[in-house]
């Protein structure tokens, strides 16, 4: 069965990781999908091509989610490729981890901005014609360290605790137009950006999850599915964790 049969997913930060992972998914289900990324490189390039073979209508956008003025851009030319938005994926995001006492403005200022200016940027930008077809998902890509915190990740985890509140605070002001906001909390997931940790830190992470494995994008994708179906038509304004127990 095709949960998403009829419906347009857009995906920020879509050409790799647990954001590919996402659109196709998405297709699979049966909808069409619009990604962005920051440039046009191989990955990008790729799952364009994946998507389209699967049948559906599918098309990437580069753009900046961080900058306010491209992000609009960017979505009113996918309504115009499209017609219309069902649910917006804010999975733009990046890392520069270090403990406070070295880590530099600009490291603050760059999480900040791409992490979490870009969920109100895109957010901002889809709304006006969510309320206009009187429907809608927004899914928010936060993470457990949003909700507990972690040890030389202070920017990243603020990033994703800002995440969580303005997931909330959407949920109460748009669901009277049928309109629903959650977030998605992975734990660790094992994308290129885990890869680049020295594999000590990657086994200690994996010996404190109860399932004793590292999610894979897929598990996160799942979860998308369903926030973006019909079957999670009364689910607003939640925090769902994928993280095998990590965080219970």
């Amino acid at each position: 069965m095709k949960l998403l049969e009829g419906k347009t997913g857009l995906v920020t930060g879509g050409a790799r990781g647990i954001g590919r992972a996402i659109a196709i998914a998405f297709a699979q289900h049966g909808a069409n999908v619009a990604f962005s990324d920051m440039n046009a490189d191989e990955n990008f390039q790729n799952l364009e091509k994946e998507l389209n073979a699967m049948g559906v209508k599918a098309k990437g956008y580069v753009s900046d989610a961080s900058n306010f003025e491209a992000s609009q851009a960017m979505v009113d030319e996918i309504v115009k490729d499209f017609g219309r938005i069902d649910i917006l994926v804010n999975n733009a995001g990046i890392t520069r981890d270090t403990l406070l006492m070295r880590m530099t403005e600009e490291q603050w200022d760059l999480v900040i901005n791409v992490n979490l200016k870009s969920v109100f940027n895109l957010t901002k930008a889809t709304q006006k014609y969510m309320l206009k077809q009187k429907s809608g998902s927004i899914i928010n890509m936060s993470s457990v360290v949003g909700v507990s915190g972690n040890a030389g990740q202070a920017n990243y985890s603020a990033s994703k605790a800002g995440i969580i509140g303005f997931t909330k605070s959407v949920a109460r002001e748009l669901g009277s137009r049928n309109i629903r906001c959650n977030a998605i909390a992975p734990g660790f997931i094992i994308t290129e950006m885990t890869h680049k940790l020295p594999e000590e830190v990657r086994n200690e992470w994996v010996d404190k999850i109860p399932l004793k494995r590292g999610g894979t994008p897929e598990d996160v994708a799942d979860v998308c599915v369903y926030l973006g179906s019909e079957m999670s038509s009364y689910i607003s304004g939640q925090v769902i964790s994928v993280c095998g127990a990590m965080n219970t």
